[in-house]
Order: C-alpha cells, then sequence, then structure tokens
C-alpha cells in the first residue's frame, strides 16, 4: 500500500512537472524576432504563474473535500465547525491576487515598451503600403520594390525578404481601407490605417520563410490578401537586392 509520504512524493512530482511544463510553449510559437522572443517569454511568466495559482487553487480544494468531508457516525445535518471571521486569512487572500495582478502587469508593460521601442539607427527600411486587396514592400535604400499581383485563389503572395539579425524598421500604411500586418511566426500584428503611418522595428533570429496576412476584414478578397516573410543570410540579402534592384518585382 502507499503510505502518506508516497502519496506526498507522487503530489510533489506532479506538481513540478505541471509547473515545468508551464515553461514550455503550449503550443505558441517562440517567435522568430527579438521583438516575438520577449512576447513569448511574457507568455511564459503569465503561463506559469496561472499553473502556480492553478494548483494551489485546486490543492486547497481537494484537501478541504478530503479533510472535512462528512465521516461515518456524525450527524448527517451538521455542518461542521464554523467561523465567522478572520481578519489576518481576508488581508491574505485578498493582497496576494492584487499583488499577482500588479506584478503581471508590470511585466506585461515592460514587454509592450520593449516591443514597441525603435531604433535610432536601424539597419534597413521596409515600406509596406497595404491595399485591396495585396502588398506593395518598397526598399527605399535600395531601389528595389516588391508588389502584389491581383489577388485571388490560388495567387501566391508577395514576398518580403530580409536579413538574419539586421534590425528592420517597418513603416506601415494603408491607401483605402483599414488592414493588418500579421506574421504569426512573429507573433505581431499591426494596423494599417489609411492616412496614417506606424513605425516598428523587427529584427529576425531565425532563417527560414513565414507566412503572413491581413488580419482586419477588407473586403471581397480578404482571404487571398496573403503574403511571406523570408530571412536570410546577410550576404543572401545582398546578392538579392542586386538581382532586383530598380525593378518592380511581383
Amino acid at each position: 500500500m502507499t503510505g502518506p509520504r508516497d502519496r506526498g512524493h507522487v503530489m510533489l512530482a506532479a506538481a513540478t512537472t505541471v509547473v515545468l511544463s508551464g515553461s514550455c510553449s503550449f503550443g505558441m510559437p517562440r517567435g522568430a524576432t527579438e521583438q516575438g522572443e520577449a512576447t513569448f517569454a511574457l507568455w511564459q511568466q503569465y503561463m506559469v504563474a496561472g499553473v502556480v495559482v492553478a494548483a494551489i487553487v485546486y490543492g486547497l480544494i481537494g484537501w478541504s473535500v478530503i479533510r472535512y468531508r462528512r465521516r461515518r457516525g456524525e450527524d448527517p445535518e451538521a455542518l461542521g465547525r464554523q467561523f465567522r471571521e478572520h481578519r489576518g486569512l481576508e488581508i491574505f487572500y485578498t493582497a496576494v491576487p492584487v499583488l499577482i495582478v500588479v506584478v503581471l502587469f508590470a511585466l506585461a508593460v515592460r514587454t509592450g515598451n520593449e516591443v514597441d521601442d525603435v531604433a535610432d539607427d536601424p539597419d534597413l527600411q521596409v515600406h509596406v503600403e497595404a491595399f485591396a486587396w495585396g502588398w506593395r514592400f518598397a526598399y527605399p535604400d535600395h531601389d528595389v520594390v516588391v508588389l502584389s499581383e491581383s489577388s485571388g485563389e490560388g495567387v501566391t503572395g508577395p514576398e518580403m525578404v530580409l536579413p538574419l539579425g539586421a534590425t528592420v524598421r517597418i513603416v506601415l500604411t494603408s491607401n483605402d481601407v483599414i488592414h493588418s500586418f500579421w506574421v504569426p511566426g512573429f507573433l505581431y500584428k499591426h494596423d494599417a490605417i489609411p492616412g496614417r503611418t506606424f513605425e516598428f522595428d523587427l529584427t529576425p533570429t531565425e532563417v527560414g520563410t513565414f507566412s503572413g496576412e491581413c488580419a482586419e476584414f477588407c473586403g471581397l478578397n480578404h482571404a487571398f490578401m496573403t503574403f511571406s516573410v523570408r530571412v536570410v543570410q546577410p550576404d543572401e540579402f545582398d546578392t538579392w537586392v542586386d538581382q532586383h534592384a530598380s525593378e518592380v518585382t511581383t
């Protein structure tokens, strides 16, 4: 038979496994940019906090059910020992959740500021213009323009090429209605609003191709308003620029 000490060890091992699992991704991509990695780190902190709080709450519920269950021979109408107030306990279980919320809020603000921070001197600028229903990617410092074909089913969206490790300034706008620049693999989304220009930085940390799309319903062909971002080594990016300078690529 399993003794109380063995059961305690099993429960401790299970709790440890749950907490350690909270530091994993739980299906969320880790973010292929420095900004995405910061967002993923915040997700981990929130997940660990949630797992710990849930473990405590469910542990107390289980303990209460077992410890204060009605036993044989007891009056079925009895409610058990009651107490009306316990100021210390009430202050504790009020203060702890407030403290948790304050800490999580501070972490979120810090991460938001980190993600929104822009460099004084970015390595590359890409002007992104959204329109119904496509994209225009312009590299003003390299005289390269990538433009969508007419959107529709089966039409491949345009490709933005970025160098690995470079701080890329995205200058985003729309020329008709509200669109949204979304790259799930980067853990980043930003609305493109006509008449307004938004600037943000992306610093790719992984080589590969990442799908993107408009995440704001914008009309008939919204579902086909896709694009991709291909992150390459810096020397490969330089070769790509040399091949496409002074031309419009579709």
